[in-house]
């Protein structure tokens, strides 16, 4: 654990089970908000090639995961913790000229 806190530059025990806890709400929301999402655009299961429709999904929850963790987190006062690590996934990501 005092690897993982030094790395992630926490100070407790505490804000490792509660930064878990966001991971874990987040990837469940992430996933449960995918379906309207895709139902928005006209994408389901049942009428579009699973060629198309799987590929389409990840990068849909994707993005939803990366959008929703900065304010799961907050709500769980992580919001520095997570919008650092947003910052560090985009940047390698090639967005770090949107972040600026």
């Amino acid at each position: 654990m005092e690897k993982l806190k030094e790395r992630w530059g926490i100070e407790s025990n505490f804000q490792i089970v509660i930064i878990f806890i966001v991971f874990a709400i987040n990837g469940s929301l992430s996933m449960y908000l995918t379906n309207p999402v895709t139902d928005l655009i006209g994408i389901s299961k049942e009428t579009t090639n699973p060629w198309v429709y799987w590929p389409i999904r990840i990068l849909v929850v994707f993005v939803v995961y990366q959008i929703t963790l900065v304010f799961v987190g907050a709500l769980f006062g992580q919001k520095k913790f997570f919008w650092n690590m947003e910052k560090k996934m985009l940047a390698r990501m090639g967005f770090k000229r949107f972040l600026e």
